[in-house]
């Protein structure tokens, strides 16, 4: 018998299990990165995917789903073996993909560019189309592979916010703007 009068929540359907999860050690851990820098690497990674969505004017669904993703793939596989800023970008694009908002890796690439000059205070100048962006084009294509591969495509994540606006719609709150952002 089904009761439908409540909510259940359990951890029965993680997708990961609970030896993958902190406190234990993650891969990068277990080769020797310090916590702390992995969970600076972690928060860095989210903050870079936020701002290229931001600036790719994605919905912030992509935004979550990236982010996500990249979390999961780094509960799985070291920072230590793979590069950060590589990783947020394949993120970010599987991400477009999966939310129906797809972005072309040029793009990807010039905003993740845009982004390190940026925040490093240097010149902004346009990437030129050389090896070193053909290189980048194919390492972004190839983490987004990897990416794949490591998370045995189960790349579907779901969301709070659609749960959030039908309980605000119920409670007949969705019309008080504070209170929506706050949820």
């Amino acid at each position: 018998m089904t009761e439908y009068g409540s909510v259940v929540l359990t951890l029965s359907n993680v997708l990961l299990p609970p030896e993958k999860l902190y406190p234990n050690p993650t891969p990068s851990t277990t080769e020797g990165l310090p916590w702390d820098v992995e969970y600076d690497l972690r928060l860095i990674g989210c903050e870079l995917i936020q701002t290229a969505c931001l600036l790719l004017k994605l919905p912030q669904t992509a935004v979550a789903t990236g982010q996500v993703l990249f979390h999961r793939y780094f509960y799985f596989s070291s920072f230590v073996r793979r590069p950060m800023e590589i990783m947020a970008m394949a993120c970010t694009n599987l991400a477009a993909k999966i939310e129906e908002n797809a972005r072309r890796v040029r793009d990807i690439i010039n905003v993740f560019h845009h982004i390190k000059q940026v925040r490093s205070g240097s010149l902004i100048q346009p990437l030129l189309i050389d090896q070193v962006y053909i290189d980048r084009k194919n390492e972004v294509i190839k983490a987004e592979r990897r990416l794949l591969k490591e998370l045995g495509f189960c790349v579907y994540v779901k969301h709070p916010h659609k749960v959030i606006a039908m309980y605000l719609k119920i409670l007949e709150k969705e019309r008080e703007k504070d209170f929506v952002q706050t949820s």
